[in-house]
């Protein structure tokens, strides 16, 4: 078998396609990337046993269909330094050997049997169906992402929770002291439905929708998803357990509210948070109509530090205390320039979300006061 392709292409859809593969492996075939050339393409597949990724490209030229296994390590090195120009591979399946010719010079090694590399398993007929375009998935994801639990004895809190109701379509992630909840308005059915995404395939999701157009459809079961983009497909296993009620921790009644500029705010954070105490890294916000002040110490190195930031605040007097990390990740990941802080009392979670909702969607973050001693 001899087939023609363009160096640059095939090493874009490796480096992607070489994040699903695991260190260490069970099963040494997983080592490997599946090349399956059949009518003028190459199906390239990565698995992890619990994650499969597979990507198409197209063939210059092309005598012959088969399937073969390439060691990942091998082949991206051998790729990797080349410029761009046509590779022809050489593929010898009888005695397992692979020739690449380019311009220069040769590569010759070892292929390995495709029989031993797990098949891709079918979704069953009943699985749930959710289109939405790659753009906002990506961004959702995106958004979500930081906010997701590193838990042993909570897994359910490692994902992204995805919960499909007849108003919307909530993606959800949180660790507890942070959530985020993006709601789509466009996205629902009268038939509820709901899966927890793993955070490595949220990750490799992210990584390939940004520079994706088009949809994506999402099927799933209680155990698997498929998921069809333009570029290829991602086949995973989910977390499963139950999701806690993330809407109960949402205050619903927050009479103070602040008005801010989100790069002001981020600014004012950075440059106070270096004096807080390493270990709490807590931030007094003290607020009053027309200004917030932001506040830092560290007693046992009798540091501390306080800017003064304008805003607009419609609420009583009032100090709270927020994690200067997590206040940081939480408006890092909002886009909108302005963010509005709704604020219930110093002991209840705060309320951030951007001062103007896209169309169709409501983003908001929440976050978890920490006490303060006064």
């Amino acid at each position: 078998m001899r087939f023609t392709l363009s160096s640059a292409a095939l090493y874009s859809k490796l480096q992607t396609l070489s994040k699903v593969i695991n260190s260490k492996n069970s099963l040494p075939i997983l080592d490997s990337f599946l090349f399956e050339v059949r009518n003028g393409e190459l199906v390239i597949t990565a698995s992890d046993s619990e994650n499969m990724m597979r990507s198409a490209l197209e063939l210059n030229e092309c005598d012959g269909e088969g399937s073969f296994a390439v060691p990942n390590r091998t082949v991206l090195d051998a790729v990797k330094e080349l410029p761009e120009q046509p590779l022809t591979f050489e593929v010898d399946t009888t005695n397992m050997t692979i020739k690449i010719l380019y311009q220069n010079g040769m590569y010759n090694f070892t292929a390995q049997n495709a029989e031993e590399f797990p098949r891709l398993q079918e979704m069953p007929d009943g699985a749930t169906v959710i289109n939405l375009q790659a753009a906002v998935l990506a961004d959702n994801i995106n958004r979500s992402i930081f906010a997701t639990a590193q838990d042993e004895l909570r897994p359910v809190m490692n994902g992204i929770y995805f919960d499909l109701t007849a108003d919307s379509l909530a993606i959800v992630a949180s660790d507890g002291h942070k959530l985020v909840r993006n709601k789509n308005f466009t996205i629902r059915s009268e038939q509820p439905a709901a899966f927890i995404l793993p955070k490595k395939p949220a990750t490799l999701l992210r990584n390939v929708l940004s520079k994706d157009e088009g949809d994506v459809v999402i099927k799933f079961d209680e155990r698997n998803a498929e998921i069809r983009y333009s570029g290829g497909l991602l086949i995973c296993r989910l977390i499963e357990g139950r999701y806690p009620n993330y809407n109960s921790v949402i205050p619903q009644n927050n009479p103070n509210q602040l008005t801010i500029d989100r790069k002001a705010l981020i600014g004012g954070i950075r440059r106070v948070l270096p004096f807080a105490s390493e270990s709490s890294q807590l931030i007094r916000f003290h607020l009053e109509a027309g200004k917030l002040v932001l506040s830092a110490e560290d007693i046992d190195f009798a540091t501390s530090a306080k800017e003064e930031i304008v805003c607009d605040y419609n609420g009583q007097r009032m100090d709270i205390g927020f994690k200067g990390s997590s206040i940081s990740e939480i408006l890092n990941n909002l886009e909108d320039d302005t963010i509005m802080m709704e604020l219930a009392d110093p002991s209840r979670a705060g309320i951030i979300v951007p001062a103007t909702q896209q169309e169709n969607e409501d983003v908001l973050m929440l976050i978890m006061p920490m006490l303060l001693n006064d």
